[in-house]
C-alpha cells in the first residue's frame, strides 16, 4: 500500500530526522514480514496454515492477538479477526487491526523528534502528532475521500494530534466482514472515525461500517464519526 511521511520543523535533512524516518519505515517492513497474508513465509500465514502455533510466534503476534480480543469485546463482537478465506474456511486474520496498530507504532519513531510535527499516511490510515509549537495554530488538514467520486474530497478534518481511519468498499470492494450475518458487506458509502488513537479509529471505522447504527453509542469519548 502507499505509505507517506510528512514532517514540519527545522532542518528536515538533519541526520536524526533521516534516522527517525528510516526507523519508521523499517518498523513497517517488519510488520509486513510478520503479518502479511500475501507472504507464505509470514508468521500469520504460517499460523493460518497450521504450521506455527501462536504460542511459538513472535511476541508482537501475541500483542496483536490480545488487541484483537479486546477490539471484539469493545465492539460487542462486531469487529472480528476470524474471517473466511477463499475456500470459505474461517481462519485467524488480524489485518483489520494490524494496519492501524502498525501506523500508531511507526508514529512513535517520529514522535521522538520533539521539535517536529509529523503526518504518517498508510493507505488512508493517518496518524499526526509531534510539536504543536511547530504547527503554530495551523493543524494538519486530512482529506476524507468521497466514496462515490474518488477524485474528490468530501470532508476535511483539521487535527494536531491523533488519528483518522476510513472503512468502505470504494477502494477494495466488499472486503469487510460482518460476523453477525456471516457475510461480506457490499454497499456504497464509507465511515471515517477521528480520535486520539489511529489504532482504535481504524477498529471503530470497520465496526461501524458493518454494524448497526446503534453501535455508535458504544464509541468511546473523544472520537467523532463521519458517515458518507
Amino acid at each position: 500500500m502507499p505509505i507517506s511521511i510528512h514532517l514540519r520543523g527545522p532542518d528536515l535533512d538533519a541526520p536524526q530526522v533521516e534516522a527517525a524516518v528510516a526507523s519508521a519505515y523499517a518498523w513497517l517492513r517488519e510488520v509486513d514480514r510478520l503479518f502479511s497474508t500475501y507472504r507464505a513465509d509470514s508468521e500469520i500465514s504460517r499460523i493460518r496454515s497450521g504450521e506455527l502455533d501462536v504460542a511459538d510466534a513472535d511476541p508482537l503476534v501475541w500483542q496483536v492477538v490480545a488487541l484483537c480480543h479486546h477490539a471484539e469485546e469493545e465492539t460487542g463482537g462486531t469487529f472480528t479477526a476470524r474471517l473466511p478465506d477463499a475456500d470459505g474456511r474461517v481462519r485467524f486474520d488480524p489485518t483489520g487491526l494490524v494496519k492501524g496498530w502498525a501506523v500508531e507504532q511507526a508514529a512513535t519513531h517520529l514522535a521522538a523528534l520533539t521539535d517536529h510535527a509529523y503526518c504518517l499516511n498508510a493507505g488512508g490510515d493517518v496518524s499526526v502528532g509531534g510539536s504543536t509549537a511547530v504547527l503554530e495554530g495551523t493543524p494538519w488538514r486530512v482529506g476524507i475521500e468521497d466514496p462515490r467520486d474518488r477524485s474528490s474530497i468530501a470532508r476535511v478534518v483539521e487535527l494536531a494530534a491523533g488519528g483518522v481511519a476510513t472503512s468502505g468498499t470504494a477502494a477494495r470492494g466488499a472486503h469487510l466482514y460482518d460476523p453477525t450475518r456471516r457475510a461480506y458487506v457490499d454497499r456504497s458509502g464509507s465511515v471515517s472515525v477521528v480520535g486520539p488513537s489511529v489504532l482504535w479509529a481504524d477498529v471503530w471505522a470497520t465496526a461501524l461500517y458493518v454494524g448497526p447504527p446503534e453501535l455508535t453509542d458504544r464509541l468511546p469519548a473523544g472520537y467523532e464519526v463521519v458517515r458518507l
